[in-house]
């Protein structure tokens, strides 16, 4: 039995061998599958900086219908109320206002109220004598003549200014003539005569007076 146990016996198989231990034995399969590729080498980027643009976020507002008609409203109630009235309106209301002026009067007025005065010095003494007047009929329309004359009553050379003739009607009405002497100067003693041609008042004359304008 012992020596049964001694002798070897055959053993029909295979030796497994550690695959790590021989490398070389190790089966590989075919290289039909490896695809040569091409590499790019790509720098590296500075830490805490990111190339890409930031992404601008748009936001796209749903249009509301009806909403053009009230901002329409809103801007026409901001606009400043226009001006009553253009510059032909206004002339046209000056106009009307002047033209009723002239009718009821204005234009006598006008026409002998005085548009300048002249100041005199308090050494100056200007007076009005000599005044006569009479009705002229030989012509074809009836004339008043009236003359007068202006002294310089005072001590020092004097401007000469406009003289007012008033005609009072027999019925009350007083009319005023504007005689201009253009500021004629008036020495010390000097005299200045006149006479003036006015219309005779249809219901006759009642006084005429010859004064300054003042």
């Amino acid at each position: 039995m012992m020596a049964e146990d001694r002798t070897a016996r055959p053993v029909s198989g295979e030796i497994m061998t550690d695959m790590a231990v021989v490398p070389e034995r190790v089966m590989r399969g075919p290289a039909d599958d490896i695809v040569e590729a091409d590499y790019e080498i790509l720098p590296r980027a500075a830490p805490g900086i990111d190339p890409s643009p930031p992404l601008s976020r748009v936001i796209d507002t749903p249009s509301i219908e009806g909403m053009d008609m009230l901002r329409k409203a809103e801007a026409a109630a901001e606009r400043p109320l226009a001006s009553r009235g253009g510059p032909i309106f206004w002339i046209a209301g000056l106009g009307a206002a002047f033209a009723a002026f002239w009718v009821s009067g204005g234009h006598a007025l006008v026409r002998h109220a005085p548009f300048w005065a002249v100041e005199q010095p308090a050494s100056v003494a200007l007076s009005i004598s000599g005044v006569t007047s009479r009705v002229d009929a030989s012509g074809p329309d009836p004339v008043l003549l009236v003359n007068a004359e202006a002294t310089n009553d005072g001590t020092k050379v004097a401007q000469l200014p406009p003289l007012e003739i008033r005609v009072t009607s027999n019925d009350g009405r007083t009319t005023r003539y504007t005689l201009g002497i253009s500021n004629r100067p008036l020495a010390p003693g000097e005299r200045f005569g006149f006479s003036s041609r006015l219309d005779v008042p249809r219901n006759g004359v009642k006084t005429v007076s010859v004064t300054f304008a003042s």
